[in-house]
Order: C-alpha cells, then sequence, then structure tokens
C-alpha cells in the first residue's frame, strides 16, 4: 500500500522533488486565509512557500475552508503537506509547508475568529469566487442576501466571507485595535475596493463606531491573480503518487505560467513577495483589464460556445478552427478597441499558447459556473464601452447568447430579468438587439 505523504516521508521523495529547505515546523501564524481550495494551494502558497525559503520571516498559513471539512481533514492527516504539481512539457513537483493550519470554519469558529483577531496575523487573503462576496448587480453588498441577512442578524455566527472579515475586525477593534491588510484575490475588477466597500457596508449595520478605526487602519489593496489550476482528479492524484512514490489527497495540479499583482497599499508587515516573484506595484488597473477582459472573457467564450459542441476541456475548444477564429476576431475587433492602448495582442497571443496546453485538462464546465456574476464582470463592461463609442458587440452579444442557451433560458424572459442581465444592457436596445441576432 503505498504511505501518505508526511514528515516521514520528505527524506524518501525522489531527488527532483522540491522540498521545504527552511524550519516550517516552528512557523508561527501570520497569514489567514479564507477559501483553502485549490487555486490558494496552487498559486498565492506558492508564493509565501518561496518567500519563506529566500527571506523567511513568520508568515505560516492559518487555511480555512469556509463550508467542507475535505481539505482540512486531507491537510491535517498529512501534517499540513501537500503537493503542487506543475504541468508542461515537463512536470515538476513542490512540497508546500507554507499552510501551518487548516481548519473548518462551521465547526472551528473560535479557532478561526481567534487568528483572524491575533496580533501575529497581519494579513488576511481569501479566494471565495465572485459570488463569495455577496454584491449585487450594482457592485455593492446586496443586504438582502439571505446568508450576509443572516451573519448581521447573528454576527457571532458569520457563514459569509465578509461576516468573517468582519467578525474577525471586530474582535481586534476590541482587543488591541492593530491595523491588519485584506488581500483579495479574486477575479473582481478593482476587487479590493469592493471587498473594502462591502465590509465598510457591513460594518455601517452592525458595528458603526468601528468604521473610523476601519478607513485608517485596515488596508485593501486591488489585486491581479493568474494561474491556470484544474480541478484535482483521480488521474493527477494517481499521477503524483506513481511520481513520487506517496499518496496525497490534498495536491493541487498547475500550469507553469503564475503572476500575482499587488498594489503597494499595506496596513502593516508581509512577506517579502518580491523574491518569489510577486509584482507589488503603485497601479494595477492595467494589468486587471487585460486579465479580466482578454483571458477571463475568451475562457467564458470557450465555455458558452464549446460545451454545447461537446468539448469537455479549454484544449479541446482551442483545438476547434470555428471557435479559433471566432477568438481571434472577438480579441481584435472589439476587446483590443475597449482596451486601448493596452498592449492586447502580445498579450493574447501568449494566453492563447497557455489555453492549448495539452497537459491542462481544465474543464468548460468549471469555467461556465456563475454566469451572471462573471459575465458581469469580463463582458458586460466591454459591450456599454464599445455601444457607446460605436465599436461592434457582435462577438461579445454571441458570448451572452450562448450563456443564455446553455441556461436554457427563454431569450425574450432573459432580456427582461434583472437576475440574468443589469439594466445598463437591459435597457440599451443596441445590445439587445444584439444578443437577440447572436447565432450559437
Amino acid at each position: 500500500m503505498t504511505p501518505r505523504l508526511n514528515l516521514d516521508a520528505l527524506a524518501r521523495l525522489p531527488a527532483g522533488v522540491r522540498c521545504p529547505d527552511y524550519d516550517f515546523l516552528n512557523l508561527s501564524i501570520g497569514v489567514v486565509h479564507l477559501g483553502l481550495g485549490a487555486f490558494h494551494r496552487a498559486h498565492q502558497a506558492v508564493y509565501i512557500e518561496n518567500a519563506l525559503r529566500s527571506s523567511g520571516g513568520d508568515w505560516g498559513i492559518l487555511g480555512a475552508s469556509l463550508r467542507h471539512a475535505d481539505v482540512p481533514s486531507a491537510m491535517a492527516a498529512q501534517q499540513q503537506l501537500y503537493t503542487v504539481e506543475t504541468l508542461g512539457s515537463i512536470c515538476s513537483y513542490q512540497i508546500v509547508a507554507a499552510v501551518r493550519a487548516s481548519l473548518t470554519a462551521t465547526t472551528q469558529r473560535a479557532q478561526l475568529l481567534s487568528a483572524l483577531s491575533s496580533p501575529r496575523t497581519h494579513i488576511v487573503t481569501l479566494t471565495v469566487t465572485e459570488k463569495g462576496y455577496c454584491l449585487g448587480m450594482d457592485g455593492e453588498l446586496d443586504v438582502a442576501n439571505a446568508a450576509i441577512a443572516h451573519d448581521l442578524a447573528y454576527p457571532g455566527e458569520p457563514s459569509t466571507a465578509v461576516g468573517w472579515i468582519a467578525a474577525g475586525l471586530e474582535e481586534r477593534y476590541q482587543s488591541h485595535r492593530r491595523p491588519v491588510t485584506v488581500i483579495s484575490c479574486d477575479n473582481l475588477q478593482a476587487n479590493g475596493a469592493k471587498l473594502r466597500r462591502a465590509v465598510a457596508a457591513f460594518v455601517e449595520r452592525s458595528r458603526p463606531e468601528m468604521l473610523p478605526w476601519l478607513s485608517d487602519n485596515v488596508a485593501f489593496p486591488q489585486t491581479v491573480v493568474d494561474c491556470i489550476v484544474p480541478a484535482t482528479t483521480a488521474v493527477s492524484r494517481a499521477r503524483v503518487a506513481e511520481t513520487l512514490g506517496v499518496h496525497d489527497l490534498a495536491c493541487v495540479q498547475r500550469e507553469a505560467y503564475s503572476q500575482w499583482v499587488i498594489e503597494n497599499c499595506f496596513a502593516g508587515p508581509r512577506p517579502a513577495w518580491e523574491q518569489s516573484g510577486v509584482q507589488v506595484v503603485a497601479d494595477v488597473t492595467d494589468y486587471a483589464r487585460l486579465k479580466l477582459h482578454v483571458l477571463n472573457t475568451c475562457h467564458s467564450a470557450l465555455a458558452y460556445l464549446g460545451l454545447p459542441r461537446g468539448y469537455s476541456f479549454v484544449r479541446e475548444a482551442m483545438a476547434d478552427t470555428d471557435l479559433a477564429q471566432f477568438l481571434e476576431a472577438l480579441v481584435s475587433t472589439e476587446i483590443t478597441p475597449a482596451l486601448a492602448p493596452l498592449a492586447v495582442r502580445g498579450y493574447w497571443q501568449a494566453v492563447r499558447s497557455r489555453f492549448a496546453n495539452p497537459q491542462i485538462d481544465h474543464r468548460l464546465s468549471q469555467i461556465a459556473q456563475d454566469g451572471a456574476l462573471k459575465l458581469g464582470e469580463r463582458v458586460f463592461p466591454l459591450m456599454i464601452a464599445n455601444a457607446a463609442a460605436g465599436v461592434p458587440v457582435r462577438c461579445l452579444a454571441r458570448i451572452v447568447h450562448g450563456w443564455l442557451e446553455l441556461k436554457r433560458a427563454d431569450l425574450d424572459a432573459a432580456l427582461e430579468d434583472p437576475t440574468l442581465l443589469p439594466p445598463t444592457i437591459r435597457t440599451n436596445s443596441t445590445l439587445r438587439a444584439a444578443i437577440s441576432a447572436a447565432i450559437t
């Protein structure tokens, strides 16, 4: 029987596996992460791991799953170690030890609240997807959302990321009032600003006396994150087991490319992220526009147009001549004008090769989830800008049409449905006509 990955197994791993070479067992928690999914473990945790290897510091991560216990349970059984498999022409393997504790928020509330409020915690990061921010169509906190309404009524029993952040900030406010930096790592335009406004709106309704302290002591930098991280499968686990000789139930797979851009806006200490490749910059806007409106928009296009053609993976859809030509037209005639003067062409050429990576099984069904929220960030802003400037929207409209067809939504009803389309789309006759006329 193949043994589990753990501390004893580290010394027996093949020579080519990159193992932690720092004193991780005595690492203190300096970062709390909400949303202990595959993306965090394959992206932010790897950057922190490599910063620890090069520069040290007490930047151990406590990772919290807000709902499910499967990842924390797997991590605990492996003494918090896990494998990152990087897929390319040559695959590489790294054991990450930066996550020093993991828990499930629903059953370990006291531990998570203690970590969020600890004076040793200087950074809180989160990856909870667009849906996890509980924002309305206007990008502000949806106080009518059932989960937010619950957290406002029962602040001691938070269930949402915003509720947990507010609860942790209240504990900090009551106990020591030290500053903290809260970093959104999700694909939201102006993610830091939206999170800041959401937390402030929550606090205004629950603990208004905290608002001046929050404004002066809590930073919400904008970020851009980029790395294709397919869901872990039985096949990827078997590949890791065969290569490493150990069974790893917390392993993740990812592409070689990775980017993390963070606005230089911190309330206190932070890891030496630059040493591990993080770009700390004054303004992330241009990076964010390229990522959301080129890579993410084209991902959505492949999902909503590729699934009806019977494709399962991004690489399969990219091999379809019609879809590849559609993406070329989309980028050149509709995305590039909207993002001028950014260097869209060169960025797209790099993205196109990443999409075609034969080693990456990135499921279109995974990308297609939460379409209303994703298109609201990726596609609708481009349509509105292009319509105002007299630039074509035919390709963008085809993406929306494909999404509505995939939802089996009645087109005429969908064009009137505020839960599907924002008023800026529903009341624009040019955009409505384009969506109606689109052929998928």
